[in-house]
C-alpha cells in the first residue's frame, strides 16, 4: 500500500489509537495506588491544618498517627459505633447506600445534598475520651457546585477552632476566599450554639458581624456565603452532628454513652 492510501492511513491511525490506549490504561492502573496515597495524604494534611497542627515540612503520617484518632459516629444517637472501621469507612459511599444513607427533600435539605449518610467519621485531637478538638467533615452547595471541607471544634462541643475547604469551584477573588487564611482566622473562638442548650446552631455569616455567633460574610459572594451558612446549619443540627456535639456540651462522652443509656439534657428537654 502506498503512503497516500486511505486504507493505510486508517490502519496506522487505528494502531496508534490502540497503542496509546494501552499506554494510558497501563499508566492509570499502575499509578492508582500512588494516587490513592496522595489523596489520603492530602486529606490528613487538611485535617491537621484545620486543627492548627500542620507545619510545612512535617511528617504528616507520623503526626497524624500521634495526635489524631478517628471514630465513626451514629448521627441519630450521637454515639460511636463499632460497626464500621473508621480507617476505611467512606461517608460519601454510605450516603448513596439505602442501608447507611437517607434521602433529604424540601426544607430539610438546606445544604442541597439530596442524600446524606447516617454515619460519619470524625477526628479527635488528643485523648479520644476527652478530646481537645473535634474535627467534623462538612459539605454543601456553593454558587457553582459542591463545597467540601472540615470544621474543627473545641472539646466543649461549641467553640470553633477553624474551618477549611479542600474542594470547591467558587469564583476566584470572591467565593474562593473561603480558603483565604485571613477569613478563616475570623472563625476562631466563635460559638456554634447559644447558652439555652438548644440543638439548633446559631453560627452564621453576616455583612456586619459583631456577635459571638457571627462571622463576616464574603465580600461580593452572597450566594457562597449563604451556602456556607446553610451547610453549617445542616451539619451542626440534629440532622448532622448536633446530637453528637450535644453530648460534649452536656459532659456526657459519646464513648461513655455506648455503655449507658444516657441522654444529654438538651436532647431530653
Amino acid at each position: 500500500m502506498g503512503n497516500n492510501s486511505i486504507k493505510k492511513t486508517l490502519i496506522v491511525a487505528f494502531a496508534l489509537c490502540i497503542v496509546c490506549s494501552v499506554i494510558v490504561s497501563t499508566a492509570a492502573v499502575a499509578l492508582r495506588p500512588q494516587q490513592q496515597l496522595n489523596q489520603e495524604l492530602d486529606r490528613k494534611t487538611n485535617i491537621l491544618n484545620v486543627a492548627r497542627l500542620y507545619e510545612p515540612g512535617m511528617d504528616v503520617e507520623e503526626v497524624f498517627g500521634e495526635r489524631m484518632s478517628a471514630r465513626v459516629v451514629d448521627m441519630e444517637t450521637g454515639e460511636y459505633t463499632d460497626e464500621f472501621d473508621p480507617d476505611t469507612f467512606n461517608s460519601f459511599e454510605a450516603a448513596s447506600d439505602p442501608a447507611t444513607g437517607r434521602t433529604l427533600s424540601g426544607p430539610e435539605d438546606i445544604a442541597g445534598l439530596s442524600r446524606v449518610e447516617n454515619y460519619a467519621t470524625v477526628y479527635l485531637v488528643g485523648d479520644p475520651d476527652d478530646p481537645d478538638q473535634i474535627v467534623l467533615p462538612i459539605r454543601g452547595q456553593g454558587l457553582w457546585g459542591l463545597m467540601r471541607g472540615f470544621l474543627s471544634v473545641e472539646g466543649d462541643g461549641n467553640t470553633i477552632v477553624s474551618i477549611t475547604y479542600y474542594e470547591h469551584g467558587e469564583t476566584p477573588g470572591l467565593g474562593a476566599e473561603v480558603n483565604n487564611p485571613r477569613w478563616q482566622a475570623l472563625w476562631e473562638g466563635k460559638k456554634i450554639y447559644d447558652d439555652k442548650g438548644d440543638l439548633s446552631p446559631e453560627i452564621h455569616l453576616s455583612k456586619s458581624a459583631s456577635g459571638e455567633n457571627e462571622v463576616d460574610a464574603l465580600s461580593g459572594a452572597t450566594l457562597t456565603s449563604n451556602g456556607v451558612t446553610n451547610m453549617l446549619n445542616f451539619w451542626l443540627s440534629p440532622e448532622g452532628f448536633g446530637t453528637y456535639l450535644a453530648r460534649f456540651r452536656s459532659g456526657v462522652s459519646p464513648a461513655d454513652a455506648q455503655n449507658a443509656d444516657v441522654v444529654p439534657e438538651s436532647e431530653g428537654a
